[in-house]
């Protein structure tokens, strides 16, 4: 296990997770708003693959989201690093598991992971403006930074960011943040 926070548990992608990868990766309303065309099967099943190789070839870390005390995948998160070479924080779920809290729980986990175990000193996320859902969780959580046009993915992106001495402070004011 990577790491878990009240009802998640994050750990290492598996080959065994083809089928609801692709649920998540497949879906439209799932990574539109990213943005990101859906992949089809053999796309996701290619993808997977290279996301599992990844832990073992690269600083970019994706990772399954479990319920915890269960072994079926409702998304995947992780750490990357952003055109800045700043390190960034990304996650996603599958439809069905959107509305329950997971999103702002797995990204306060992922902070916390970042600043308790990986001791980064600053952490960021990128966000299509578009994206309201994923924009309501980064306004809570962090400070927005910039607002910039990406050419690569055609859309408007807010940076968020925080580093690890106003997440510190902020833990201990409002512990339950």
């Amino acid at each position: 296990m990577i790491f878990k926070t009240t009802r998640l548990e994050v750990k290492l992608l598996q080959d065994k997770d083809q089928a609801l990868f692709y649920e998540l990766m497949g879906n439209p309303n799932v990574t539109d708003p990213i943005p990101q065309k859906a992949l089809s099967k053999e796309e996701s099943n290619a993808k997977l693959k290279e996301l599992i190789q990844l832990e073992q070839t690269s600083t970019t870390r994706i990772w399954r989201i479990t319920k915890k005390g269960e072994n079926d995948l409702i998304g995947i998160c992780g750490v990357l690093k952003n055109e800045q070479e700043e390190e960034q924080i990304a996650y996603r779920l599958i439809e069905r598991h959107w509305g329950n809290g997971y999103g702002t729980e797995i990204a306060k986990g992922l902070m916390d992971y970042c600043f308790e175990e990986l001791n980064l000193l600053k952490i960021t996320a990128d966000v299509n403006i578009a994206n309201i859902k994923s924009l309501k969780i980064l306004v809570k959580i962090m400070n927005p930074l910039t607002k910039f046009f990406n050419e690569k993915d055609n859309c408007i992106v807010m940076r968020f960011g925080i580093d690890k001495e106003e997440w510190e402070e902020d833990c201990k004011l409002y512990p339950d943040k």
